[in-house]
C-alpha cells in the first residue's frame, strides 16, 4: 500500500492544520480542561487526517487480464445497468454500467481494456450528486474511448460528484494503454460510467460492490 501522488499536497496541508489545532487544544486545555475533554477534542482532527490519508491510498494488486474482458475501472458499488442513448461519441444505443465511489473508496481509476486511446475530452459542468440521473451529461466529467485489438471501442467517463471538485486523467488520443493500469484519479466522491456494445456479456449486478483492476465487469 502506498499513497497516490495526487494526495501529497493535500495530506501535507491537512497535517499542518491538524498539528496547529492539536497545539491550540493542548495550550488551552492542559490548565483548564479535563483529561476526557482534551482527548475528545484531540481525536476529531486526528480522525479527519486519517480519513484524508486513507482516501489517497493506492493498493498494490495483481492484475489478471485477458483480451475481450472489461476490467472494473474503480472501487465502489454498481448503481446503474441500463441501455442508454450515447450522444457524444457513438450516437447510438449502449449498455451503461455506473460505479459510485464513496469518499471511503480508493479513488484511483484504471483502464478497463487494453488498446489505443481514440478520444479524450474534458467537459466543465455542474456538481450534482453522483447518483443523480443527469450527472452523466450535466456534471464536470471526462470522456475517454479506447479501441481494443479486435477493433471494438469502449467509452468510459469520470464524473464529478457534489464533493469531487477535481478530475485528473493521464491519457491522450493515440496513446497505447494496458488494461488495469491507472489512467486517472477523482478527488472526494464521484462516479465512473462505462458504455459497452449491446451484445456485451455483463457479469455484475446492481448494488454489487466491485474492485478496480480485479472485478470483471463484462466480456466483449
Amino acid at each position: 500500500m502506498k499513497l497516490h501522488k495526487e494526495g501529497f499536497g493535500i495530506i501535507l496541508v491537512s497535517f499542518v492544520i491538524c498539528s496547529l489545532i492539536e497545539t491550540v487544544i493542548l495550550f488551552f486545555g492542559l490548565n483548564s480542561w479535563s483529561t476526557f475533554s482534551i482527548v475528545a477534542f484531540s481525536t476529531f482532527p486526528l480522525g479527519i487526517l486519517i480519513l484524508v490519508i486513507q482516501f489517497f491510498r493506492l493498493p498494490s494488486r495483481t492484475v489478471s487480464f485477458k483480451e475481450g474482458e472489461i476490467l472494473c475501472p474503480a472501487d465502489g458499488k454498481v448503481v446503474v445497468i441500463e441501455e442508454v442513448d450515447e450522444t457524444e461519441y457513438f450516437h447510438d444505443r449502449r449498455i451503461q454500467i455506473s460505479i459510485f465511489m464513496s469518499p471511503l473508496n480508493v479513488h484511483a481509476n484504471f483502464n478497463p481494456v487494453s488498446g489505443v486511446i481514440q478520444y479524450a475530452k474534458y467537459h466543465p459542468g455542474l456538481f450534482l450528486v453522483a447518483w443523480h440521473p443527469k450527472s452523466s451529461t450535466d456534471n464536470e466529467r471526462t470522456t475517454i474511448v479506447t479501441k481494443t485489438a479486435s477493433g471494438k471501442e469502449v467509452l468510459f467517463r469520470q464524473i464529478a460528484g457534489a464533493l469531487a471538485r477535481r478530475i485528473c486523467y493521464y491519457v491522450q488520443p493515440g496513446q497505447i494503454v494496458e488494461g488495469g493500469k491507472e489512467f486517472g484519479f477523482i478527488k472526494f466522491g464521484s462516479r465512473i460510467d462505462i458504455l459497452l456494445p449491446l451484445d456485451a456479456k455483463i457479469h455484475v449486478q446492481l448494488n454489487q460492490k466491485v474492485k478496480g483492476q480485479l472485478t470483471k465487469i463484462a466480456d466483449l
